[in-house]
C-alpha cells in the first residue's frame, strides 16, 4: 500500500483528514468513489431560470451591493437584469463579498435559484471570473466527496488527480476480470472505469464507469454468498435440539399472544434447530413487528436443549434494553434460564466475573456488544448465535465462532424489508422468515408531510407533547455548518477574494442556509424552548461511550429532545418518544424515512412523525407523499424500487446492510442477474478460485472478505 505523503501536494495534516475519512492509502482513495456529480451547464438568460434549480447567470454590476441586517442575520443583496428580467441575489452572513460586488464587476454567478413573493432569487451563489468558468467548468462534470471538517472537496480532487498518475493506479486498476466475461457483458476496463468515475467526460461515460465498478462489486458480493452457502449446505450440527416441553409451555404463557408471523417464524427457527443441520436464516420484519420475542425463544430454545445461545447488537443501550427484557421475561415465568450481559464499558473485574459464568456454563444466554467474541470469551457449548439490527459477521468475527466451540447455529435479524423479488437474490445463501405483521393494539403512527413555514407549529405540538411526560427526536441531515450535507462540502472557504480564485464547486443541493446540522439546531432550540425542557444532541463524531450516555440520558428521561442524525436508525426502545420530526426529509431515502420512524410508536401513547419538506421539486413530494400516506415498509420498499431510476445516480443509498459501496440494490437490479451468473460459472469451473487468469481476482476476493459484513 502507497503513504499518502508519497502524493504531491499530501502533507500530513491533509493525510490526516483523509484518513478520517476511512481513506489511509492511495490506492484507497482511487476506490473513494464520489458521492454525486455536478454538472456545470452554459450561463442563462434570466428568463430561462427555473426555481428549484441550480443555474448561472453571466451579468456586469450596473450598481454596488447593499448590506440589510435582519433578526441579527447580514444579508447581502444584489440586483441584476438583462433585456428579458431581472434577479435578486442574497447572500447570508456572509458580509465580506460585497467587497467584490462594486458597480463595473463582471461575474458568473452560479446557485440555487427559488421563487419567493413572485420575485425570482438565487441564494448563496458562488462567483466565477466568465474566462475562468468557460475554460475551467463549463460543460463539466465536477466530482462531490463524502467529506469531513478539516478538508475541502477541491482538496480531494486535487489528491485524486495525483493518484491517478501514481504508480499505486498500476495495482488499483490491475484488470481482473476475464476478457471472455468483460466482453460478454460489455464492460469497461478496470483502469479506464476508475478514472471516468472520478472525472467523466459525459453522463453517458459516467454510466457505463459506474456499471463497471457496480458489476464488480456485486460480482464478489455473490461469489461471496456461493461460497458461504457452500459452507452451511449439508452441514450436521453438533447442537441439535431436541423436543422440549418446557420452551412450548415458555411459548404458550407469553403475556401476549404470538402474531400468526411471529408463530410461524418460532416453528421454523425451532425446526431448524432440532434438524440435525446447521440453521442459516435471516429473520426479517418491519420496523416494530416482534422480532426480538422471536430470538428470545430461539434462545430459551437452545438453552432448554443444553447449549449456550448469545446474542449481538450494535450499542450498549441496546443491549442493556434486551437483557432487561429477557430478565423480566425470565423472572416473570420462573424459568430455570441464566442470562448474563457482556459489554465493552465493564470494568475488568466483572468481565472476569462474567467470562467464569459462561466458561462454567453457569451462564447459558449471553447478550451483548462485540465483547462476545473477544479472546478471553470461553463458551462451554456455543449453539446459537443470534446478531441484531442488519449486522452480520465477517470472516474474522466467524473464525472467533468456530474456536470457540464448532459451527453454531446462526440467526439474523433485519429490520429493513427488501421486496420479495430482491430477497430472494440478496438473501440466496439463507432461508428466510418474514414477520410482515404488527402486533395487535399498536396505534398507527400519525403522519405529516409540511414546509419549513410549519416549523413553529412543530416546536409548539412537540411542547405539548413534553408536558404530557413525552419525549421527540429531531433528525438532521447534517452534523454541523461545515459538514458535507450542507451543501458548501465543508470547503472552509471564509474570505471573499479566496471565494472568487478558487471557484470552488457546491454541494450541488439546496443552499446552506436551507439545510438543517445538529449543532445550530440544537442551540436554536434551547434559544426557543422553555429552560425547563431539556436539550441533547447525537450524532457519529461523537466518542462510543458519550453516545451510549446520551441515549442512556434519553431513555431514562433525563433529556426531552434529542437532536440526532440517522445514528438513532438503529436504536433502543423509548416507549415515551411519541414525536419523531425529521428535517430535510427529502434528502433520505424511503426506507431510511422507515427506519427513523420506527423509533416512536413503541408505547401505549399516540406517535407521530412530522416530516418537513424543504424542497420544491414534484418528485420530492411524490416520494415523501408516499411514507405519509402508509406504515406498511414492504409496501414503501416496493414504491421506492418503483420511483428509483437513472436520475440521481449517488443519492441516499439504502443498500448499506449489504455493505455495498457503489452498488444500489434498488437501481442497480438489471445487474444482480449478469453478476449472479458470471459467480456460478466461476466457480462451476474452479471453486476454490485458483486456476491461471484468476489470481487477480482471488486477490479482490480475500480483500473484499476482509471488510465484508456479509461472509
Amino acid at each position: 500500500m502507497t503513504e499518502l505523503t508519497k502524493l504531491k501536494g499530501i502533507g500530513e495534516k491533509t493525510a490526516g483528514a483523509l484518513s478520517r475519512l476511512g481513506i489511509s492509502c492511495v490506492e484507497e482513495l482511487l476506490r473513494y468513489i464520489p458521492r454525486d456529480y455536478e454538472e456545470f451547464e452554459a450561463p442563462k438568460a434570466i428568463y430561462e431560470l427555473r426555481p428549484g434549480r441550480t443555474e448561472a447567470v453571466d451579468c456586469i454590476l450596473r450598481s454596488d451591493a447593499s448590506v440589510n441586517r435582519y433578526n441579527g442575520m447580514t444579508i447581502v443583496n444584489v440586483n441584476i437584469s438583462d433585456m428579458a428580467g431581472r434577479l435578486q441575489i442574497s447572500w447570508y452572513n456572509m458580509p465580506y463579498i460585497r467587497q467584490n460586488l462594486r458597480a463595473g464587476a463582471h461575474y458568473v454567478f452560479r446557485g440555487r435559484v427559488y421563487e419567493k413573493n413572485g420575485r425570482l432569487i438565487m441564494g448563496q451563489p458562488k462567483l466565477y471570473r466568465p474566462e475562468d468558468f468557460e475554460k475551467g467548468y463549463q460543460g463539466r462534470l465536477m466530482p462531490l466527496y463524502h467529506l469531513s471538517s478539516g478538508i475541502s472537496n477541491k482538496t480531494v480532487m486535487k489528491a485524486v488527480a495525483e493518484a491517478l498518475g501514481s504508480e499505486a493506479m498500476n495495482s488499483a486498476g490491475a484488470e481482473f476480470l476475464p476478457e471472455e466475461l468483460r466482453r460478454k457483458n460489455g464492460l469497461m476496463d478496470e483502469s479506464e472505469s476508475i478514472k471516468r468515475v472520478h472525472f467523466p467526460g459525459s453522463r453517458k461515460e459516467l454510466s457505463e464507469a459506474r456499471r463497471r465498478l457496480c458489476f464488480d462489486e456485486l460480482l464478489l458480493f455473490f461469489l461471496l454468498q456461493k461460497k458461504r452457502k457452500q459452507l452451511f449446505t449439508d452441514k450436521t450440527s453438533e447442537y441439535r435440539c431436541r423436543p422440549e416441553l418446557r420452551f412450548l409451555k415458555m411459548t404458550a404463557d407469553l403475556p401476549f399472544e404470538l402474531t400468526t408471523a411471529q408463530a410461524e417464524a418460532v416453528k421454523t427457527i425451532s425446526r431448524d434447530m432440532s434438524s440435525g443441520r446447521v440453521m442459516n436464516r435471516l429473520l426479517e420484519g418491519d420496523v416494530g413487528s416482534g422480532k426480538t420475542i422471536v430470538a428470545f425463544l430461539a434462545m430459551a430454545y437452545a438453552a432448554f436443549c443444553g447449549y449456550q445461545a448469545a446474542m449481538m447488537v450494535p450499542t450498549e443501550v441496546l443491549a442493556k434494553q434486551h437483557y432487561e427484557k429477557l430478565l423480566a421475561l425470565i423472572e416473570r415465568q420462573e424459568l430455570p434460564l441464566r442470562p448474563v450481559l457482556l459489554c465493552g464499558s465493564m470494568t475488568a473485574s466483572e468481565k472476569e466475573r462474567i467470562y467464569g459464568l459462561i466458561r462454567s456454563h453457569e451462564a447459558d444466554i449471553v447478550i451483548g456488544t462485540h465483547a462476545l467474541f473477544q479472546e478471553k470469551v470461553e463458551y462451554d457449548s456455543l449453539g446459537l448465535v443470534v446478531t441484531d439490527e442488519q449486522h452480520r459477521f465477517g470472516v474474522s468475527q466467524r473464525e472467533a465462532m468456530k474456536q470457540k466451540g464448532g459451527l453454531p447455529h446462526m440467526l439474523f435479524m433485519s429490520a429493513t424489508p427488501i421486496p420479495r423479488t430482491l430477497s430472494m437474490i440478496l438473501y440466496g445463501d439463507m432461508d428466510v422468515s418474514v414477520i410482515d405483521k404488527l402486533p395487535e393494539g399498536r396505534l398507527p403512527i400519525k403522519n405529516t408531510v409540511v414546509g419549513p413555514g410549519y416549523r413553529r407549529n412543530a416546536y409548539k405540538f412537540i411542547y405539548d407533547e413534553i408536558k404530557k411526560k413525552h419525549r421527540a427526536y429531531i433528525v438532521c441531515p447534517a452534523i454541523d455548518a461545515g459538514d458535507e450535507d450542507t451543501g458548501e462540502g465543508g470547503s472552509g472557504e471564509r474570505a471573499g477574494s479566496k471565494l472568487i480564485r478558487e471557484g470552488a464547486a457546491s454541494g450541488g443541493f439546496a443552499g446552506a442556509q436551507e439545510l438543517e446540522n445538529v449543532e445550530d439546531y440544537a442551540a436554536k432550540l434551547g434559544r426557543i424552548f422553555p429552560k425547563e425542557v431539556r436539550i441533547g444532541k447525537l450524532h457519529g463524531r461523537m466518542k462510543s461511550q458519550e453516545k451510549e450516555q446520551v441515549m442512556q440520558d434519553f431513555k431514562d428521561g433525563r433529556l426531552d429532545i434529542l437532536v440526532s442524525t440517522t445514528v438513532i436508525e438503529v436504536g433502543v426502545d423509548v416507549p415515551e418518544a411519541t414525536v419523531m420530526m425529521i428535517e430535510n426529509a427529502e434528502r433520505f431515502g424511503l426506507s431510511q424515512l422507515h427506519q427513523l420512524r420506527g423509533r416512536v410508536g413503541r408505547g401505549q401513547a399516540q406517535s407521530y412523525c412530522i416530516m418537513i419538506n424543504t424542497s420544491d421539486k414534484e418528485e420530492a413530494a411524490e416520494r415523501l407523499g408516499i411514507i405519509r400516506d402508509s406504515n406498511d415498509g414492504f409496501f414503501i420498499a416496493s414504491e421506492d424500487l418503483r420511483l428509483r431510476g437513472p436520475g440521481d445516480l449517488f443519492g441516499v443509498r439504502q443498500s448499506g446492510e449489504m455493505g455495498f459501496e457503489i452498488a444500489d440494490i434498488y437501481r442497480d437490479q438489471a445487474l444482480l442477474g449478469p453478476a449472479g451468473d458470471a459467480a456460478e460459472e466461476i466457480l462451476a469451473s474452479d471453486p476454490d478460485i485458483k486456476a491461471p487468469g484468476h489470481e487477480g481476482l482471488a486477490k479482490k476476493l480475500s480483500l473484499y472478505m476482509e471488510k465484508s459484513y456479509y461472509v
